[in-house]
């Protein structure tokens, strides 16, 4: 068990049955728990130093705080290393991504049942740690979004495998537009498993301790979890159903093959008097034009890679945002100097270069140096 002060505290809970639930807390509520590299190495560790525990029965990951699960990565540290790398990729953003990669990859791979208590926001890295997890609870706080065009990036912690399997055209509407899910709309596109209500997390854990785990070979871990979840209430109150009730639309302006008649689609249809699609517009509107054919790009090869390949994709695009400048301008804009205001290098999606897209997926290492190789 670590001290109260970690920014990840990892505790044991006994149960009654005389089984161990593992407990990971992200500890940064301040930084509405920011992913860094120091969380994601305590969390990688942690997983796999229950992998192989026969008592361990499941492993619960939620944050400190009310107001997030997880807000991103710690792209401020990732903005210093970028100011000092001189135009190459810097070591920190590898390191990084390397360890949230297979973080995340570890996940969605578990031999354990994982519930992920996603309540509050859930955004960029956080929606990595929820993403794989067997069992992803989210409430009626929850608000949900790949939002990284706003910053030169794309979403990345496996959006290149997630977001072409969703419903339709929804995952690549969310990705260019960085539109916010609620609960509902996470269960709707099957982000999200469960929708409890926010006052429901004392009870899972009593439920948790209180359930008389079956561990033998027949006994299936994943189907106990799903029945305590089952047992809890939901939110009193029903949210809007924002992407199912606009799926017609998103389907229709997200089919062509190109992304430049996609975007179009979206920016001029006057939506004016709907709140939801508005706010996406203008994201869309004001994100990087790079980011835009990086987003299209990824759920074009995606849908067709496996997992593994997706985030071998993801560590070459990633490291290459690193060393261009497009997304170290979007931090300074939104992060750092705060002027909203970010220089694009193109102005319109219709200016980004094919070779400057296609140099986004030219991978720095060989096959056998690539740090995810082993995935």
């Amino acid at each position: 068990m670590e001290n109260k002060d970690s920014v990840v505290i990892v505790e044991e809970v006994s149960t009654a049955s005389g089984h161990k639930v593992g407990v990971l807390t992200l500890n940064k509520p301040k930084a509405l728990n920011a992913l860094d590299l120091n969380m994601a190495s305590l969390l990688l560790d942690a997983l796999q130093a229950w992998d192989n525990r026969d008592d361990l029965v499941c492993v619960v990951l939620k944050a400190a705080g009310e107001k997030a699960f997880c807000a991103g990565g710690d792209i401020v540290s990732m903005y210093n290393a970028m100011l000092e790398s001189d135009g190459e990729i810097p070591d920190f953003l590898a390191t990084f991504f390397r360890t949230e990669y297979t973080l995340d990859y570890t996940i969605h791979h578990y031999p354990k049942p994982i519930i992920v208590w996603g309540s509050g926001i859930v955004m960029g890295g956080g929606m990595g740690l929820i993403c794989g997890a067997s069992h992803r609870v989210v409430t009626e706080t929850s608000r949900l979004a790949m939002p990284e065009i706003t910053i030169g990036l794309y979403p990345d912690v496996g959006g290149s495998y997630f977001l072409p399997r969703l419903p339709g055209k929804t995952g690549l509407y969310l990705g260019l537009t960085g539109a916010q899910m609620n609960g509902e709309d996470a269960c709707y596109v099957e982000l999200a498993d469960v929708l409890l209500a926010s006052d429901q997390q004392p009870a899972m854990f009593e439920a948790l301790q209180a359930h008389p785990w079956k561990t033998e070979e027949d006994s299936d871990l994943a189907t106990q979890v799903t029945q305590i979840l089952t047992g809890l209430n939901a939110p009193e109150s029903n949210l809007p159903k924002n992407v199912e009730s606009h799926r017609g639309l998103i389907d229709k302006w997200c089919a062509p093959s190109n992304v430049a008649d996609v975007v179009n689609n979206v920016l001029t249809t006057d939506v004016s008097e709907d709140k939801w699609l508005s706010r996406a517009q203008s994201t869309l509107a004001k994100g990087s034009p790079i980011t835009a054919h990086l987003v299209f790009k990824q759920c074009e090869r995606g849908a067709q890679l496996s997992l593994a390949d997706c985030f071998r994709m993801e560590a070459i695009m990633s490291c290459r945002c690193g060393q261009y400048g497009e997304f170290q301008e979007g931090v300074r804009a939104l992060l750092i100097e705060k002027d909203l205001s970010p220089n694009w290098k193109f102005k319109k999606v219709e200016d980004v270069p094919k070779e400057v897209v296609a140099s986004f997926f030219d991978s720095p290492w060989s096959e056998n140096d690539h740090p995810l190789a082993e995935l």
